[in-house]
């Protein structure tokens, strides 16, 4: 018999924050009515929705997914075993090879540090949504990637935000002969390569490490 995946994290929902109804949690995490309903009929809770709500109503994510007490974390259980993580915005700060915030609309989710230990350097680590089609299928518009900005030696196969001027692409990145490249999945991009000097004009920000995407 299969889990009632999504019944049990709404009733858990329900029973530990304001939220009554599929309409409050559309309201709640900006999404419409029929978003909700899908991911109901797919018994599917996508992992944004259980960082934001944890993050907003000071719930236990484990909790929220399996039911796993306690259900609200203390202000410093919270911070032994939780790290925050900035969402950022897709644009480099002035001269600097690191991610601009918007201090007005500064967002942060919340990740398990023993997690993200094992994946590097949590306080080197931001979010960033991916906007454009150039690396589908592997990452589409819309998805969220986590990014190491202290893991910039480059690795064959890996995928980095680079930072080009004032634009920051994902991209896998590859080091050849005197050459860097930028390549895209898609394969309507052609890649983007950098010879001698030029290649001084690329900055590695960082490795991405995890995506999260919502299923339509």
């Amino acid at each position: 018999m299969t889990e009632k995946i999504f019944e049990k994290f709404f009733q858990r929902l329900c029973d530990a924050s304001p939220i009554a109804s599929q309409t409050d949690l559309a309201k709640t995490l900006n999404l419409s009515r029929a978003a909700i309903s899908q991911q109901c009929k797919k018994n599917n809770v996508p992992k944004s929705w259980i960082l934001e709500l944890s993050q907003k109503y000071n719930l236990n994510p484990e909790w929220l997914v399996k039911g796993v007490p306690p259900i609200n974390l203390s202000q410093d259980n919270f911070h032994d075993k939780f790290v925050e993580v900035p969402k950022v915005v897709a644009r480099l700060s002035a001269g600097h090879g690191s991610f601009e915030t918007e201090p007005e609309h500064k967002e942060f989710y919340s990740f398990r540090k023993d997690w993200l230990s094992k994946k590097g350097n949590a306080k080197e680590m931001v979010l960033m949504d991916i906007v454009g089609n150039s690396m589908e299928p592997e990452l589409k518009e819309g998805d969220t990637v986590l990014i190491d900005q202290s893991q910039k030696a480059i690795l064959a196969g890996a995928i980095y935000a680079a930072g080009l001027e004032d634009t920051i692409m994902v991209k896998r990145v590859e080091k050849r002969p005197n050459k860097l490249v930028l390549i895209s999945e898609n394969s309507n991009y052609q890649d983007i390569v950098f010879e001698g000097e030029e290649m001084n004009s690329v900055r590695i920000i960082g490795k991405v490490i995890w995506i999260c995407r919502e299923l339509n």
